[in-house]
């Protein structure tokens, strides 16, 4: 498979990720790049304010995005409503007033804005002179903007309406303008209305019928839509402010709130609770940022990854220019950036600021769920777990279990010396017999591993997490399930694995309740688990449950020395112990898989990888978890000796390049030089990764960190590999920084062939005048 490419120069923008086809053959045979300049990955940026003879400072307003500019309309300066309508234009980085036509909408805050077709539809808000205090109320009106022509447009509806309000969230979503929750004046609300933005003629509001999780009645929140679902993000909701995070599906009409009990202690946790703030969605995260939290305004931007339903924070890059905390700015995307405007920042100030955040857009990393795949199908298995008195048989891959888990490899180790003593014993002609540590049985000779202390279920939920980093939470409350987990905690505590002790802990304890709690603190009594049971009787004892759970049938069972104990607490609670002592949250999967590469899984290889004749032990289980290539070879093809030759079609990587890929295969790591991305560009496509998510950090490596210091690394391999728009882009920069890169140690090392190239394309770069010039001195 030849490896050639083209060059192109585009616009400045971040390196697109590179969409993903496996049934285009001729897609893996170019490498477009384009040499920036580019804007980099996660930085803040400062653009022009709004200038005041534009358009005043402000805060309670809208933006939207309609193709390549922002618009804002409405909210306040601090002594007025405003009713104006502002242009940015990201291209020039330039505001001006948008040209209106019609009666816009009074002026007004807290109202909603949205973009359908090309028109901007304004929905509610507040209204009136907050100068004098007169004429203040909430609005139900409907207002649409033509952005082809200007005009302003009231819509007249007629049939039910929904209450006049604001500080409600908005979205489109299916031709649909859908409002959720809000303030009316007088209570928060938090139901919701829609009407077809489609027809106007025949337009009608309808109130939905929403079921699940409701979100409780709320103001001063955001909504997204990500993956054909609604989003909110915490708010004001009188004394129940959380910062809970809820979806809506709009198909079923069903609200679900996202749990956190997945989401360990230590690892980034939700955002506090919060309102004002603002939230976007943007490939399948969402971003949240600013808005006031527990009396202060931070600043840092929260992202949510609906895939993996976890919460982290983004490190801004090194040159960014950070926007300052503030509340009720406005949030809209264009492209793979995010625009914020406006807000209200410290001393109750109104800024007339804009700033521009630039995404990433890489495709998400498949390392947990091509390790879960394995687990599931069971292929490639070469060990089995005895287990209990019943002996039920759970099957494994060796190199996964002992990777993640000390105690497991301890057990693995003995009862391996143990078959081979056997062995050796029964067949000391048998050269299979002898063989050495790296030669572990595959196919259907398993090797057996007794543990009495664990039962088949629990087990197979603590594997699943060794597979995977997280276990799949059965229903919340259910008393059999909720034992069911305490009985992996236990296991969890005996093979002393920190992060499924964690897991374990906070899953019990969010399902307490008064229905099982008093079942939960039995069996923690039970199984000794001492922080479950004091969570437990602490939850007995609170003033608001003790008498309903004293009155059920469940405590007259109870054993009598339990009883004594919640008598005794109720009485004379303990004091409270606070420990300042942090948290260990144990190792990652990524992280043991690390540590399994860098020579802790070597005494398990099974597998050799021969580069260019260079031996690389190996793991047949992660190889094939982590590539159809190798899943399709060791199931159909398995060579007799145990070797695969490597190489990326015709060609054979380096060796640097291949530790790279083998990095990437074991724990998801695309760091690499430059040099290595030319190399490792195809290999999605030609070892079947899950998806493309290594190629689109090579291309975007090429293109942002070519160097005057590693320029004749990457001319090399460009060269090998036929990457004819990179070798001419390294002779660009040899030729324009040949002072520079004259000093560079490499230079000597470099090919007769390449050393010609340098000089032929240093004398296509001079021109006839310089040559005249030089000539009187040669």
């Amino acid at each position: 498979m030849s490896f050639r490419s083209t060059m192109s120069c585009k616009s400045t923008k971040v390196a697109p990720s590179v969409d993903f086809d496996h049934s285009c053959s001729d897609s893996v045979e170019y490498l477009t790049l384009n040499f920036g300049p580019f804007e980099t990955v996660h930085r803040w940026r400062r653009l022009p304010p709004c200038d005041e003879f534009v358009g005043a400072r402000r805060s309670k307003h809208t933006v939207v995005a309609y193709r390549d500019a922002i618009y804002v309309f409405g909210g306040d300066n601090g002594k007025n409503m405003l009713n104006d309508l502002l242009r940015f234009d990201v291209k020039d980085c330039s505001w001006c007033r948008a040209f209106t036509t019609g009666t816009p909408p009074a002026p007004r805050y807290h109202h909603s804005a949205v973009v359908y077709g090309s028109s901007m539809f304004v929905f509610g808000g507040y209204t009136g002179d907050i100068y004098s205090n007169s004429n203040l109320k909430n609005k139900n009106d409907l207002f649409e903007y033509k952005f082809a022509t200007g005009q302003w447009t009231e819509w007249k509806v007629e049939g039910s309406l929904p209450v006049a309000r604001s500080a409600h969230g908005a979205t489109v979503y299916s031709d649909k303008l859908w409002i959720f929750a809000g303030y009316d004046g007088n209570a928060r609300l938090n139901d919701m209305w829609t009407i077809n933005l489609q027809d106007r003629e025949h337009a009608c509001w309808e109130e939905i019928d929403q079921s699940g999780e409701i979100p409780p009645s709320c103001c001063n929140f955001p909504v997204a839509v990500c993956r054909d679902k609604m989003f909110v993000f915490s708010g004001q909701s009188g004394a129940k402010i959380t910062n809970n995070l809820f979806q809506f599906e709009f198909k079923g009409h069903m609200w679900t709130r996202i749990p956190t009990e997945h989401l360990l202690r230590g690892s980034p946790p939700p955002p506090q609770r919060r309102y004002g703030h603002t939230m976007v969605a943007f490939d399948r995260h969402l971003y949240v940022f600013g808005g006031a939290a527990d009396n202060t305004l931070p600043n840092e931007l929260h992202c949510y990854d609906v895939d993996s339903q976890t919460w982290e924070v983004i490190q801004a890059s090194g040159d960014s220019e950070m926007p300052s905390g503030r509340l009720f700015h406005a949030a809209a995307v264009i492209q793979d950036a995010m625009y914020i405007f406006g807000g209200t920042v410290d001393n109750n100030v109104r800024s007339g600021e804009m700033y521009r955040f630039q995404f990433s857009c890489y495709p998400k990393c498949t390392l947990h769920e091509d390790y879960g795949r394995l687990w599931e199908n069971r292929q490639f298995c070469d060990v089995e777990f005895i287990l209990g008195e019943r002996e039920q048989r759970v099957l494994g891959h060796i190199a996964l279990v002992t990777a993640r888990c000390q105690w497991l490899r301890k057990k693995i180790l003995q009862a391996r010396d143990r078959q081979r003593s056997c062995k050796q014993d029964s067949e000391e002609s048998d050269e299979g017999a002898t063989r050495g540590p790296k030669d572990i049985p595959g196919g259907s000779q398993l090797l057996e591993v007794h543990i009495r202390e664990a039962e088949a279920q629990p087990f197979e939920v603590l594997m699943q997490f060794l597979y995977t980093d997280k276990i799949q939470y059965p229903r919340r409350g259910h008393v059999q399930d909720v034992l069911l987990i305490m009985d992996v905690y236990k296991l969890a505590l005996s093979f002393r694995l920190s992060r499924l002790e964690q897991l374990c802990v906070q899953y019990i304890e969010a399902s307490v309740d008064l229905q099982n709690v008093l079942s939960v603190c039995e069996n923690a009594n039970k199984l000794q688990l001492d922080q479950l049971k004091e969570h437990c009787l602490n939850f007995v004892v609170k003033e608001s449950h003790f008498n309903q759970v004293i009155m059920t049938k469940e405590f007259e069972h109870l054993s009598t020395p339990l009883i004594v104990e919640i008598i005794r607490r109720k009485q004379q609670p303990p004091p409270r112990v606070y420990s300042d002592q942090p948290v260990d949250i144990g190792t990652s999967l990524v992280q043991d898989m690390k540590a399994c590469l860098e020579g802790g899984g070597l005494e398990f290889c099974d597998i050799i990888l021969l580069l260019d004749g260079h031996p690389r032990p190996a793991h047949k289980a992660i190889l094939a978890a982590r590539s159809s290539y190798f899943e399709a070879m060791f199931r159909s093809f398995m060579p007799e000796d145990g070797q695969v030759n490597i190489s990326i079609g015709e060609m054979v990587p380096s060796k640097q390049a291949f530790d790279s890929m083998l990095r990437y295969i074991y724990y998801g790591d695309v760091n690499m030089p430059p040099e290595d991305s030319l190399y490792l560009f195809a290999a999605p496509y030609y070892y079947g990764f899950s998806n493309n998510r290594l190629q689109a950090y090579c291309k975007q490596n090429l293109e942002m960190n070519v160097t005057v210091e590693n320029v004749l690394q990457i001319l090399e391999a460009a060269d090998k590999t036929q990457a004819l728009d990179m070798k001419k882009h390294c002779l660009h920069i040899i030729v324009h920084q040949f002072i520079k890169v004259s000093k560079l140690p490499n230079l000597r090392s470099l090919s007769q062939l390449l050393l010609l190239d340098i000089i032929e394309s240093l004398a296509s770069h001079i021109s006839d005048k310089q040559c005249a010039e030089m000539g009187p001195d040669i």
